[in-house]
């Protein structure tokens, strides 16, 4: 649980976007700080990716990824034939 003070405008704020999106306060400010936590561990994320970049044997692994698809399925169905 977390509890914490805001100004009086951006309280006004949270109320107004919390009615205009149909939503508790509560979830807006939840959704807000989740997204804000993923945007934070994103920018870790690419500066570790910069300073640690991936070896020769990690990088061979995407030239996997290029292949595609081994074999033709766009005539796949699920129904029983």
């Amino acid at each position: 649980m977390l509890s914490f003070r805001v100004s009086d405008t951006e309280a006004e704020s949270v109320a107004i976007w919390a009615d205009k999106l149909g939503m508790d306060k509560s979830d807006l400010l939840r959704t807000a700080l989740h997204r804000h936590l993923v945007k934070l561990a994103s920018e870790e994320d690419s500066r570790i990716w910069l300073e640690m970049p991936l070896t020769d044997d990690e990088a061979a692994l995407s030239t996997i990824a290029d292949w595609g698809v081994a074999e033709d399925w766009s005539d796949w169905s699920n129904e029983t034939r």
